[in-house]
């Protein structure tokens, strides 16, 4: 005889164990690194920073000769107008970000430049004076190396997509200064981030290893604790 209970109770514990074969694993815990040792890289990272003079570093770019030797508008421009003056009258370290990447295994750091530049054209009578923003983000990764030794290393460094930002400070442009203005707005984008990042990049390495032995193990381990972490999300 075909019991229709014990049929319809069979049922429930097969819906009950494939419920739980479906149940997602839940995703280990990521180790955070502790504020207070973020706190303290951060603050080694801005005062190396200023130490190394990297903002002596960004001034003495080649500007001049890289907006001599471009081709394009800019390039046939430039040699018109006169351009015998181009200088950067004021540069800033702003404050420095630090925070962990989502995955637990590295930081990001955020290293933002404020400068100034004036841009003299004697033949047109023009002072331009403009102000560019720019953001430099270093990927800060931990090392082990065969004798069990932390290191703290520099992945990837670029100039964060978006954070370029270009004013005006002498008021509007018009005509010829406006064209000028064009042109350099795309020298800005296309070549002065890498050149900065060039400066930046490799000090932010060189600093990571100078910093106290005992705070870059420490935040290494914190980040090495993650490299076995997977979340599948």
């Amino acid at each position: 005889m075909f019991h229709i209970g014990g049929f319809i109770v069979f049922c429930g514990l097969l819906a009950q164990i494939t419920a739980q074969d479906q149940t997602p694993p839940v995703a280990p815990a990521v180790t955070q690194v502790p504020k207070g040792l973020l706190a303290s890289l951060t603050g080694a990272l801005s005062n190396g920073l200023v130490s190394k003079d990297v903002l002596n570093a960004v001034r003495d770019l080649p500007i001049v000769d890289l907006l001599r030797n471009q081709s394009g508008p800019l390039g046939k421009l430039l040699p018109l107008l006169n351009l015998v003056d181009l200088e950067v009258t004021d540069a800033r370290l702003m404050e420095l970000g630090l925070v962990p990447s989502p995955d637990g295994h590295s930081l990001y750091a955020t290293v933002p430049l404020s400068l100034v530049f004036n841009f003299k054209l004697p033949l047109i009578g023009s002072v331009l004076k403009v102000d560019l923003d720019l953001n430099i983000t270093a990927d800060i990764m931990p090392e082990k190396n065969e004798a069990g030794n932390f290191h703290l290393v520099v992945g990837d460094c670029n100039h964060s997509p978006g954070s370029l930002k270009i004013t005006l400070f002498n008021g509007k442009a018009f005509g010829l200064t406006q064209a000028v203005l064009n042109s350099l707005t795309g020298f800005f984008t296309n070549v002065l981030p890498a050149l900065v990042q060039s400066q930046v990049c490799p000090l932010i390495n060189t600093l990571l290893g100078q910093m106290d032995v005992t705070l870059v193990h420490n935040i290494a381990s914190s980040l090495i604790k993650n490299s076995d972490v997977v979340l599948d999300i």
